[in-house]
């Protein structure tokens, strides 16, 4: 009899487990950011958020999300936490490696990550208006506008547009050329940090910002092989 009540108490309580973690995990689909969240938020505490996720990402742990729920509870306006520029490549959709749902991020994609002054108007408004903690650049491996920059393609708008990314080419290009992956690697590591330049460097708003603390910024360069982003602060 013993035996049989222990055994009946085992299963009631792994049903309840399964039931109470089935419950956290519903209530949480529909969590988004609030106004009251955003003002608790620090900069730091918004690149953690980014480097969490992305390892969830990394281990196939990505959040569980009801994105229609979302969609209803951020109607009546948008509180995120952090501005993301990144490529435009199809393989580094920024919410989706950062494991980020509806109004957590601004996303501003660009071929190369590259900073003009349209991306710098949408951060101005992000980060003084709307009140993100966190600047963020994200470049990738194997960065096709890299390449371009390193064999000096010549291509309709584009070519202006690589004339962003030259000054990231502080050595002599390599006779491979982007068959050098490695030299690639440099270029577009380089080319991080001299977006995360230019934007203090051409937006007062913003510089003003960063120096009182209130919003930091942030450089990043995603695996297209791994998943994995590397995170870095300068």
């Amino acid at each position: 009899m013993t035996r049989r009540i222990l055994t009946a108490t085992l299963a009631a309580l792994v049903v309840l487990t399964a039931t109470v973690a089935l419950l956290a995990q519903a209530s949480g689909a529909s969590v988004v950011q609030t106004q009251a969240t955003q003002a608790e938020t620090t900069p730091a505490k918004a690149l953690a958020l980014l480097k969490e996720g992305n390892a969830r990402f990394v281990a196939g742990k990505n959040t569980t999300r009801d994105y229609a729920a979302q969609v209803h509870a951020t109607a009546g306006g948008q509180y995120p936490f952090a501005a993301i520029v990144s490529c435009m490549d199809s393989r580094v959709p920024v919410e989706i490696v950062c494991d980020r749902g509806l109004g957590d991020v601004f996303s501003l994609r660009e071929a190369g990550n590259v900073v003009d002054v349209d991306t710098l108007g949408g951060l101005e408004y992000a980060a003084k208006v709307v009140g993100v903690k966190l600047i963020l650049v994200m470049g990738h491996t194997h960065c096709g506008a890299v390449k371009g920059v390193v064999d000096d393609v010549h291509l309709g708008n584009l070519t202006e547009l690589l004339k962003r990314i030259q000054p990231a080419m502080s050595q002599p290009v390599p006779a491979a050329k982007s068959k050098d992956e490695a030299y690639v690697q440099k270029v577009a590591e380089a080319n991080v940090r001299l977006q995360m330049k230019v934007i203090q460097e051409k937006s007062p708003v913003i510089k003003e910002l960063v120096q009182a603390g209130k919003v930091g910024i942030a450089g990043a360069m995603y695996d297209v092989e791994t998943g994995k982003v590397t995170f870095y602060a300068d």
